[in-house]
């Protein structure tokens, strides 16, 4: 008897991972070819866009190192904004804990490397990247809008943004190596998932509120 029952938690085990696995496999192919045409690598060639939604992440890692991916984005955001493709960075990301803050430690990194102030938005409540997309819309009013992250965040981005009728393009920055953005890409693949499944279930964000419409003569 213990024997039949191992041998069929064996076989529900196999066919629990082989449907993990198809599922992941499926839903990257569903963000990749939604987004397949939408990434851009070079500002000569990115389209404008007034606004650059910055998708959040933390300067430093739990071991104390700097993030690569964070100095990564500002960077790109800087290019994109030096080279005229976006009038302003809407910097969102989460602020959920006293001691996180991910949209005020962008703002720092842009401030330092000679963003004006005036070109900067924040948005605090970025939980999520589908809560960034959907705010970005809902809150400050823009449907057409460039994301700034790595190249597999943004595709998911973008999947999620045509998925509600948004026009949006992204910039990549600069990825990690494959070693030290092994668990990120890890990640990426379930997260993937959750985005379809969002999208199927027509998930909203946590916090909306009030609209903050971004103008061509906004000052901050």
């Amino acid at each position: 008897m213990k024997k039949i029952l191992l041998r069929y938690t064996g076989i529900g085990l196999t066919i629990l991972i082989l449907l993990s696995i198809t599922a992941i496999l499926v839903c990257n192919h569903i963000v990749k070819q939604a987004s397949q045409t939408e990434t851009y690598s070079s500002t000569e060639t990115i389209p404008y866009n007034k606004v650059g939604l910055l998708l959040g992440t933390i300067p430093v890692l739990n071991n104390g190192n700097p993030n690569p991916y964070f100095q990564y984005r500002i960077e790109a955001a800087v290019r994109l904004y030096q080279n005229g493709k976006i009038k302003y960075i809407l910097v969102s990301g989460d602020n959920h804990k006293n001691d996180y803050n991910e949209p005020e430690e962008m703002r720092k990194a842009l401030l330092n490397a000679g963003i004006p102030e005036s070109a900067i938005i924040m948005d605090y409540a970025g939980l999520r990247t589908l809560d960034s997309i959907i705010r970005a819309n809902k809150i400050f009013g823009q449907k057409s809008f460039t994301v700034i992250s790595q190249q597999f965040h943004n595709e998911r981005a973008i999947y999620i943004a045509h998925k509600h009728g948004l026009q949006v393009i992204g910039f990549n920055a600069q990825d990690v190596n494959a070693i030290a953005g092994f668990k990120t890409q890890v990640r990426e693949g379930l997260a993937r998932v959750k985005a379809v499944i969002d999208i199927i279930t027509n998930k909203q964000p946590k916090h909306l509120g009030e609209s903050i419409f971004i103008e061509d003569d906004m000052s901050y």
